[in-house]
C-alpha cells in the first residue's frame, strides 16, 4: 500500500482522517447516495455548482498561497515560518476553513439535502472552534506580529 508520509501506510482510517478528503470528496458521495436512496431520483439544483466549484478552488488556491508565502505545510502539523497577511489572506484570517464551509453549502443548494444541511451545521462549528485553536498557535508563533494582524482582519471575512 502506499506510504502516507512519515513511512507510515495510508490505511483507510487515516485517509478519512483528511478534512479536504472528507469534505471534497467522501461528503458529497454520502449526500449524493443518501439522496438516491431516500428520494429514488434526487433533484439537482445546478445553480449550486458554483458553490461547490468556489469552495474548493478557494481551499486549494490559498492553500498553495500560505505555503508559497509562508512556508510550512498543509494545517499547522508543519507551521508556517513568516506570517501571511497579503492576498486572500489580508481579506480573511481562515480562507481555507471558508472554502470548506462554501463547498457544503454549495451541497445544500445542489441536493436540499436535509443530511448536507446538518453536515455544514455541524461543520460551521467544528471549523470555527479549529479556527480559535490555530490562532492560539499563531499567537505562541508570531506573537504581537499576529495580534496586529487579527486586529485588522476578520477571522471569517465579511461576517
Amino acid at each position: 500500500m502506499k506510504l502516507g508520509g512519515a513511512d507510515r501506510p495510508l490505511t483507510l482510517k487515516r485517509w478519512l482522517s483528511s478534512t479536504p478528503r472528507r469534505t471534497f470528496a467522501v461528503f458529497p458521495l454520502l449526500v449524493a447516495l443518501f439522496e438516491l436512496i431516500t428520494q429514488n431520483e434526487p433533484a439537482i439544483f445546478w445553480p449550486g455548482l458554483p458553490l461547490l466549484v468556489w469552495g474548493y478552488l478557494q481551499y486549494r488556491w490559498s492553500g498553495a498561497y500560505r505555503t508559497r508565502h509562508g512556508g510550512g505545510g498543509p494545517g499547522l502539523d508543519k507551521p508556517p515560518s513568516r506570517l501571511v497577511a497579503s492576498g486572500i489572506y489580508s481579506f480573511i484570517r481562515n480562507p481555507m476553513y471558508a472554502g470548506h464551509l462554501i463547498f457544503m453549502v454549495g451541497l445544500v443548494i445542489t441536493f436540499s439535502s436535509p443530511l448536507a444541511f446538518a453536515l455544514l451545521a455541524f461543520h460551521c462549528w467544528w471549523f470555527h472552534q479549529r479556527a480559535l485553536g490555530d490562532e492560539t498557535h499563531m499567537r505562541e508563533l508570531f506573537g504581537t506580529d499576529y495580534e496586529a494582524y487579527a486586529l485588522r482582519v476578520r477571522r471569517w471575512g465579511l461576517i
